[in-house]
């Protein structure tokens, strides 16, 4: 006894897209209409206006595909344009003072990285709580008597029991108590000389004072010594 399958098969036996997974394109198009035309009832052609009809359906879909990819190549062309002029600009900061925002640090193993931060006012005490990638606690770092304006403190790369972490990012965050003892949060704001410069992923990255920050953060560029309180 045979049975027949209730789906769709090809000549290979291979089941074929239906409903929301066709898609028909100008090819396609194309190739209904001439079957069309050839298999039509000589005694009952197509008339005239609807085989114009459907040339039209095809130019527009034509023109419409046409649109579709000169969107992508100039969408493409424009991201290239537009990351080629970063890069560019990324290279000329080498030697200038930037300011920059910031949320981790990177421990290379070569540098111990510097975590600077603003407050606005004087602080009795700030406190710097670094994570891992799945945000568990490595280390926390404290500073006293810390007066307003932009401040840093120097991080070993080690973790709360003494021993050197990974290589890697890992993710800062400031809290601080001011003089009559309320709470507030320093901004991670840095503050530096451009040391070098790496290419990444096809964006550019900024290393200063040890830390690697991407261009996109910085809010201003200066010469040597523009932002110094």
């Amino acid at each position: 006894m045979s049975f027949i399958s209730p789906i769709a098969t090809d000549a290979n036996g291979v089941a074929k897209q239906t409903g929301s997974l066709q898609s028909l394109g100008r090819d396609d198009f194309l190739q209904l209409l001439v079957t069309k035309l050839e298999y039509q009832d000589p005694l009952n052609p197509m008339e005239d206006q609807d085989f114009i009809a459907q040339l039209a359906q095809f130019s527009s879909l034509e023109q419409m595909k046409n649109i579709a990819d000169g969107i992508a190549s100039s969408n493409e062309w424009d991201y290239l344009q537009m990351q080629s002029i970063n890069n560019t600009m990324a290279a000329g900061l080498i030697g200038k003072d930037v300011k920059a925002g910031y949320d981790g640090v990177v421990v290379d193993g070569e540098t111990d990285p510097t975590i600077s931060f603003t407050n606005n006012v004087y602080a009795s005490e700030v406190t710097l709580t670094i994570t891992d990638a799945e945000g568990g606690v490595i280390r926390q770092l404290t500073m006293d008597n810390v007066q307003a304006g932009v401040n840093s403190l120097s991080w070993d790369g080690k973790d709360s029991l003494g021993n050197t972490v990974e290589e890697g990012y890992y993710s800062v965050q400031a809290t601080a108590t001011d003089g009559a003892g309320s709470s507030f949060t320093p901004d991670l704001s840095l503050v530096g000389r451009v040391e070098s410069i790496t290419y990444r992923d096809g964006a550019a990255y900024l290393k200063v004072r040890g830390i690697e920050i991407s261009l996109g953060d910085v809010t201003a560029i200066g010469e040597p010594g523009a932002f110094d309180s």
